[in-house]
């Protein structure tokens, strides 16, 4: 692995923590949105990331600046590819969106470029073909907080080079993640596979006015002694995340349940701004959500 620049397309919520890690570890990072506005707020993101890594990794004042200084942004992506070894796609969980962008990349990126998608939920099988190298395209799925939630899932599709496989895995390990491997395709590869049946079936106990997410999370902390519950997780991956992979499935399937939750998710959080914990509100409001209050748990 000779990767020394990285491009990250797509700058929300993991776009941006993707960029900062790999420029903590010492890599040239280049990230590409659609405009200089979303680039903007990438910048106030990633701002924002230091102190989280100063409080959780004891790095330094100019550790986290020097790695801040090795990002460069840029709205034109045939420019942001220009030098890129690597690319990682982290933009949104829309097909048509997801083709349309690797078509345009697959002709102006450099022949050395690899290709990777943080896809949550989609398959790189889907977008082999429309990036024109599927031999050297694959899927780098990370964790939300990847600086402390270090898990980086590297999937290949059937068509994928085993060079270019290894060569992922080491760089995964090269900007601190611990390397999981996964020899086959799975939606939801190893962590979502687990994960997404949790969200969907709080969610559907939402739908269906069985409890209020308060009730829900509460149920889950205090059952499984787990630190979060799952509402609490959406506010982390963002509603924005969570609206899109309901609205593929409402689509996909044609069920109601789905269709009413797409509706919810919409009209009374994303229309709203209530986007998760990173604008400050979602299904809790933060910096001071009531399920970290000392009595959240108790009756």
């Amino acid at each position: 692995m000779n990767y020394k620049n990285i491009t990250v397309a797509g700058s929300g919520v993991l776009g941006s923590q993707i960029a900062y890690q790999t420029a903590f570890k010492g890599f040239n990072v280049v990230v590409y949105d659609i405009n200089d506005e979303a680039l903007a707020r990438a910048k106030d993101r990633i701002m924002n990331l230091k102190p989280h890594y100063q409080a959780d990794l004891g790095a330094t004042e100019e550790e986290v600046n020097t790695a801040y200084n090795r990002i460069s942004f840029n709205s034109h992506l045939s420019e942001a590819v220009r030098d890129a070894d690597l690319v990682i796609e982290a933009i949104p969980e829309v097909v048509q969106i997801k083709t349309d962008f690797y078509t345009e990349l697959g002709n102006v990126a450099p022949d050395k470029t690899i290709f990777a998608t943080n896809s949550s939920t989609l398959l790189p099988s889907q977008f082999a073909e429309a990036t024109g190298r599927p031999e050297r395209f694959l899927a780098l799925h990370f964790a939300n907080e990847i600086w402390k939630n270090n898990t980086a899932e590297i999937m290949k599709h059937p068509g994928t080079d085993a060079k270019v496989f290894d060569e992922v895995i080491e760089f995964a390990k090269a900007i601190g993640m611990v390397a999981l491997p996964l020899q086959k395709e799975q939606p939801g590869y190893i962590l979502n596979s687990l994960l997404v049946p949790l969200l969907d079936a709080a969610q559907m106990l939402l739908i269906k006015e069985i409890a209020d997410p308060e009730t829900i999370d509460k149920t889950w902390m205090v059952g499984t002694g787990a630190p979060l519950g799952p509402f609490a997780i959406l506010d982390v991956v963002g509603i924005n995340t969570a609206y899109n992979i309901t609205l593929a499935k409402a689509q996909a399937t044609g069920k109601e349940e789905f269709e009413k939750l797409a509706e919810l998710l919409r009209t009374e959080y994303i229309d709203k701004g209530k986007l998760g914990r990173a604008t400050g509100e979602g299904f809790y409001k933060y910096p001071n959500p009531s399920f970290m209050q000392p009595d959240f748990l108790k009756n």
